[in-house]
């Protein structure tokens, strides 16, 4: 469940700044980079924030 949580609230995030972007300012393509940063982060550490928010939330795996 929380990877399914993840995986959405950064899609999520990627296409709102995508949109922001095109909509109000282009510099609002560096949220989507700072987003794609962490999940590349994440990937290599094994480590990622929301999911131990998550945690601490009780949702389960």
């Amino acid at each position: 469940m929380k990877q399914r949580i993840i995986r959405a609230t950064a899609g999520t995030f990627i296409l709102l700044s995508i949109g922001l972007a095109t909509t109000y300012n282009i510099h609002w393509l560096w949220f989507t980079a700072f987003v794609g940063a962490n999940l590349l982060q994440s990937s290599i550490t094994k480590w990622c924030l929301l999911e131990d928010i998550l945690t601490k939330l009780g949702v389960k795996d």
